[in-house]
């Protein structure tokens, strides 16, 4: 957290754009697993239905609904069989995006790179007829908000200006909700746990460093709670290496100062100094892969400086989150 704030976008032509909405037109959200959703959609599941493509052949069982048979067969064959269809149903794509003040942060700016990949997955699932919600947690006067969850190429301009009215609200040390408890990643997720309609795909973006810890709020975010989740650690290039903040001045004698908190720390910053901060960089990005792993989620770095449209035609299409 070594740089502070950045202008962000206020329009949905910054945001997104033209030349990466149409690469991102040819993308459809994926699963690892079938999700039944409660209302029609546009995608093809496993599941088994009444809908309206046929799938495949299973024997007669009494109770069976008699107009499913296929008298064909039994001319033929002299036997008994049901025919199956493969159902439609829609999935949900819930985007949860960290808003909190170490977001703000970073050249190229955390929050801002992150509100553009949530604002790309909005799109890529809204225009597939997917569900989508976001939620945001760790702003200024509204500390968790969520967008309902809406579907559609019409509804793009509406997700875009919740996520754009969220982005422009300034966050700030001490942040608080409206219930005066604290909007720490562990707090949001057991609120979105809670509040939640329906399964899906879930991506969490997030730079995970929450004093309170982030644990605790993944155990309500897994595989067993009806989510197939990605989280997606959004860090800056300084941040993963500071010898690269070197010309902003991150040498010699400092004091610098927790834009969480606001508690300050004398540091003197050497060679040694930047050899154990990538030793625990790496041990806490390996702590957060493997609380990850456990609980069948998806964990990804993903530095602030990478190119959106890249990364998700390239590295999440390889991965399994849109294809």
């Amino acid at each position: 957290m070594l740089v502070q704030g950045s202008d962000r976008p206020r329009t949905v032509e910054e945001l997104l754009g033209r030349d990466l909405a149409a690469r991102l037109d040819r993308l459809d959200v994926l699963s690892r697993k079938v999700f039944a959703g409660k209302l029609p959609g546009e995608r093809r599941s496993k599941k088994k239905g009444q809908s309206v493509e046929f799938d495949d052949y299973r024997d007669y069982v009494p109770g069976d609904d008699l107009r499913h048979l296929d008298w064909t067969v039994f001319a033929r064959h002299d036997r008994f069989v049901v025919k199956l269809f493969r159902e439609e149903e829609d999935l949900a794509l819930h985007v949860v995006l960290d808003m909190s003040p170490s977001m703000d942060t970073g050249r190229p700016n955390k929050l801002v790179f992150a509100a553009r990949m949530a604002m790309a997955l909005g799109y890529i699932g809204l225009v597939n007829q997917n569900r989508v919600s976001l939620t945001t947690f760790g702003g200024v006067e509204r500390g968790f908000t969520q967008i309902k969850a809406m579907r559609g190429r019409r509804n793009v301009e509406r997700y875009a200006r919740g996520l754009l009215d969220r982005l422009n609200e300034r966050p700030a040390p001490g942040s608080f909700d409206p219930g005066g408890e604290r909007t720490t990643f562990n707090a949001a997720a057991k609120r979105l746990a809670s509040t939640r309609v329906g399964a899906g795909v879930m991506v969490i973006l997030s730079d995970f460093l929450d004093r309170e810890g982030y644990e605790e709020g993944l155990n309500y975010l897994g595989v067993g709670h009806g989510f197939d989740t990605y989280c997606l650690q959004v860090l800056s290039p300084e941040e993963l290496d500071p010898s690269r903040a070197s010309d902003e001045g991150l040498v010699g004698d400092l004091r610098l100062t927790d834009v969480e908190t606001g508690h300050g720390a004398e540091v003197t910053i050497t060679g040694a100094t930047l050899k154990r901060y990538r030793e625990r960089l790496e041990r806490y990005l390996a702590g957060v892969r493997e609380a990850c792993s456990r609980r069948g989620m998806t964990h990804l770095v993903v530095p602030s400086e990478t190119d959106v449209g890249e990364y998700l035609l390239g590295s999440l299409r390889r991965r399994g989150l849109v294809g």
